[in-house]
């Protein structure tokens, strides 16, 4: 029992997805509308053609010699009614069923009176009538076919009996109408069920073409999405498929499908050439990519032939990577082990430098002490306290936590931290200017680390400008050119640094003035880089400095990334 209630389900489920089908195809009747246009092609054709056979096929003709002038009115007339046809199924002046209904009847009355005109059942002609009534009941409900396929068979028929009474003709072909009326029934009845399940067909293929689209624009989502950057090229080195990520990282413009790829980046392109004839180079070389905004980016490229057996004379799909990630994720691992090795050292320097200092501070207080002496216990407190700071600075990278990123609105936090700044180094008004943020600019990164690398930045700039003169710095954000990477950057006016230091002062302990310890921008960066943003020093046009903060691509932020 539960076997036939399956069966049954089962038989109503196909049932109810067919009438859906077809009541879809109802809504959409593109396909009636193409058959009729087809047979109305046809229609045109038969007509035009038994118009010429009449006029230049000579004596005896073949068609109309009982009633010429008869046969030759009724196939003008057919002719013109097609062409007024064609062009009211063009402009759909009435809806598809009232259309293939008057054009079925006119079908029938034409080909009856030209069969008349031709000699009757003998003629031949009354076999068009099988494709115009079959052909119409594809498109026409189930009781119009029969009632069409009825009044064929009254009007041969009739005909037939009329021709006999009138004494037009003398032969009696009763078997041969009835055959032919009866073929015309069966089609006619037979034609539903076939015109059904075409209609389930066209709505069946409607379907799977709108599947496929919505399956095409969701691949083409997902891949413009990935984090991955992805460019496929085919055997001419012609890009077909990129996302944006890959247009991003090779700081080309957005869209470089059916562009070269010796356009986009010149040195991928060489290799790849060299790449498909010599075996013997590696599938992942790397390449460092130059832009304006963020300065270098080592890039790795991974190839993947896309033809059978591996063959690298076809497509090939290249997968690009940031190395700087990779090298991010192994400078942590170093920086973490030699953190833990600087905190070992730095805690057992702190007591004997505390103990130094502390004695030397004692010294200083004797009041046996000459003045060289004194000037002596000076310099070892000095530097005493130097080192401390060192120790401090170097505690504080050991002791430093991973990072949270948070997503910030940079205008509203720009504001407050320049008060902050402000008024914790009694600043007066103007010596600190933040310019104007766009609303929605928006950053990735840990507050605290953000703040700190501010901070820094924000003191080395009103100590330098300070030297000259003039302190005035300023504080301004936007968005990088061709990459599209939000950014921050502190502006001074001071002397500026020249193209050597610029090379080493973001190393560590390395410093140029007295009482410095070397940490301070070589922390900034390696905060920067535990939140992937970059940090990167940039001459000012008219004398001073520039230090920009690049945030991480915000199109690849997620919020299970975490250094």
């Amino acid at each position: 029992m539960n076997q036939g209630t399956t069966e049954v389900s089962g038989k109503r489920t196909f049932r109810g997805t067919q009438d859906a089908l077809l009541q879809r195809a109802a809504e959409e009747p593109d396909l009636a509308w193409r058959v009729l246009g087809t047979l109305n092609l046809f229609r045109v054709l038969i007509a035009a053609g038994l118009l010429v056979v009449f006029i230049f096929g000579g004596e005896p003709r073949v068609f109309g010699d009982r009633f010429p002038t008869l046969f030759s009115a009724i196939t003008s007339s057919y002719l013109v009614f097609a062409l007024l046809a064609a062009v009211s199924l063009r402009q759909r002046w009435l809806e598809v069923g009232s259309q293939a209904i008057t054009q079925s009847l006119v079908d029938i009355a034409a080909i009856t009176l030209l069969m008349h005109a031709s000699g009757g059942i003998e003629s031949g002609l009354g076999g068009l009538l099988i494709i115009f009534i079959g052909a119409g009941s594809l498109v026409l409900p189930f009781q119009h076919p029969t009632v069409l396929a009825a009044i064929t068979t009254f009007a041969i028929l009739g005909e037939h009996t009329y021709s006999q009474l009138s004494g037009v003709s003398t032969t009696a072909n009763y078997p041969a109408a009835g055959i032919l009326s009866a073929v015309i029934f069966s089609i006619a009845i037979a034609a539903r069920p076939l015109g059904r399940r075409i209609q389930a067909s066209e709505a069946l293929a409607l379907q799977r073409g709108v599947d496929l689209r919505n399956l095409s624009q969701l691949n083409e989502y997902i891949v413009q999405h990935l984090r991955e950057s992805i460019v496929v090229i085919d055997a001419d080195n012609q890009v077909r498929l990129s996302n944006a990520s890959a247009s991003q990282l090779l700081g080309a413009p957005e869209d470089i499908s059916n562009l070269p790829l010796g356009s986009v980046f010149e040195p991928l392109a060489h290799y790849i050439d060299r790449w498909r004839t010599d075996f013997s180079l590696a599938s992942h070389p790397e390449f460092t990519v130059t832009t304006t905004t963020s300065g270098s980016v080592p890039v790795t490229a991974h190839l993947a032939p896309l033809s059978r057996d591996d063959q690298r004379d076809g497509p090939i799909l290249i997968f690009l990577e940031d190395a700087s990630l990779m090298n991010e994720r192994v400078q942590q691992s170093k920086l973490a082990s030699l953190g833990r090795l600087s905190a070992s050292i730095a805690h057992e320097i702190r007591n004997p430098v505390g103990a130094m200092s502390h004695a030397a501070q004692l010294l200083a207080e004797s009041d046996a002490m000459a003045d060289a002496d004194k000037r002596l216990t000076d310099i070892i407190r000095t530097h005493s306290s130097r080192v401390s700071h060192i120790i401090d600075n170097v505690l504080q990278l050991s002791r430093r936590e991973s990072s949270q990123p948070e997503q910030l609105r940079l205008g509203p936090w720009l504001e407050d931290f320049g008060r902050e700044f402000s008024r914790t180094l009694e600043l007066q008004e103007g010596e600190l200017a933040i310019r104007a943020v766009d609303d929605d600019l928006e950053a990735r990164m840990d507050p605290s680390h953000l703040r700190q690398v501010l901070w820094n930045l924000c003191d080395n700039a009103i100590k330098y400008a300070s030297e000259t003169g003039g302190i005035l710095v300023e504080i301004q954000a936007g968005r990088a050119q061709g990459q599209g990477r939000p950014y921050v950057e502190v502006l001074d006016h001071g002397r500026g640094v020249d193209a050597s230091t610029a090379e080493k002062m973001f190393e560590p302990f390395y410093t140029e003035r007295s009482g410095g310890t070397g940490l301070g921008l070589y922390i900034s960066r390696e905060l920067c880089e535990l939140n992937r943003a970059t940090l990167v020093y940039l001459d000012r046009p008219g004398g001073g400095s520039i230090f920009r903060i690049v945030f991480a691509d915000p199109d690849r932020w997620d919020s299970g990334s975490r250094a």
